[in-house]
């Protein structure tokens, strides 16, 4: 069995964690950084005010604020 390396972004709202939307889990963090690059403002207009990106459920990089759409 071969375990993938999991990256996925945790969005944070006003109210803290938001469980919508779901992040996709990917298996570089070059991925995880290009795809929050491409859809940073429609998960804003979603209400997404915080990332943070998570390595095999740690934090991985400092919580990152999105800019107001």
């Amino acid at each position: 069995m071969v375990l993938r390396p999991q990256w996925e972004w945790r969005f944070g709202g006003p109210n803290g964690v938001l469980d919508r939307p779901v992040s996709p889990v990917f298996t570089t963090q070059y991925d995880a950084e290009q795809w929050l690059g491409e859809h940073w403002r429609t998960l804003a207009a979603q209400g997404v005010q915080a990332v943070t990106l998570l390595h095999e459920g740690a934090q991985a990089t400092p919580t990152l604020m999105l800019p107001l759409t």
